[in-house]
């Protein structure tokens, strides 16, 4: 049997990252090799499983190291991005709310190294956004597109990633450029809907894993295409299958469709 994969999990004391080394657990070709924390996390130093000490110091826990899975902030995923490509060392990442800089360097880094960025590693959610486009392409202009998406009261990007993802590939379908297009906000006198709007809506509330419900509303009838999250247990086991068939590919940027 080939010897399992080491993984580093950035942000494992964290909710994803618990997630996260929960699924490696019992994976065939995986398994946790270290586990890193922000400087003065009260964590630092705590042992997650045998031989693995959660630290702060990225280029130490790199060492060894074939894949990394992070669930952090931009700034955090970026500056590990930036060591892991120093190391030579494959990268996923489920980080949001990146701006277009920060987007632009994490491309720029996947030059140099293999990289997933999504929004949602459901696979669930992959086949949905697939789902979406199609709807598009196939409606046309007739049917305007409104998504709805909802999560947990401690979100701090808005729209998710995973909603802006959807709204992108409506505009995908529709063979257009979703900046054109997209409306986040309405309040007060709006006048009509713009023609070809795709409109988002952000909710927020409680423990919710995430929801996303994507209308395409015509003249009589609609269609609605729900995802429905009720754990973080498929992000983290998305994730685990992204960074198995991660390693050993060449430099680059994927996306959760290039392994469906």
């Amino acid at each position: 049997m080939a010897e399992r994969r080491r993984v580093l999990v950035v942000g494992a004391l964290g909710r994803m990252g618990e997630r996260v080394r929960a699924a490696l657990t019992d994976h065939a070709e995986l398994r946790l090799a270290a586990a890193l924390e922000r400087a003065g996390h009260p964590g630092i130093d705590t042992p997650v499983e045998e031989g693995v000490v959660v630290g702060d110091d990225v280029k130490a826990a790199l060492t060894g190291c074939d894949v990394v899975i992070d669930f952090s902030l931009p700034a955090s995923t970026l500056a590990n991005l930036r060591a892991a490509a120093d190391a030579g060392v494959a990268y996923v990442t489920g980080t949001t709310g990146l701006s277009d800089d920060e987007r632009a360097e994490l491309e720029s880094l996947a030059e140099r190294v293999a990289v997933i960025h999504a929004a949602n590693f459901s696979l669930a959610v992959g086949v949905l956004t697939w789902l979406v486009r199609e709807a598009a392409r196939r409606l046309g202009a007739g049917y305007d597109a409104e998504l709805v998406e909802i999560h947990h009261a401690a979100k701090r990007d808005a729209p998710s990633g995973t909603a802006l993802r959807l709204a992108e590939a409506i505009a995908e379908g529709r063979g257009e450029r979703l900046s054109d297009r997209l409306v986040l906000e309405r309040a007060g006198e709006t006048g009509a809907r713009p023609e070809g709007a795709i409109g988002v809506q952000t909710l927020r509330g409680g423990d919710n894993a995430g929801e996303h419900s994507v209308y395409f509303v015509g003249a009589g009838e609609r269609i609605e295409l729900v995802h429905r999250a009720h754990t973080r247990d498929h992000f983290a086991r998305g994730a685990v299958h992204a960074a198995a068939w991660l390693v050993g590919r060449k430099p680059g940027l994927y996306e959760l469709e290039d392994i469906l």
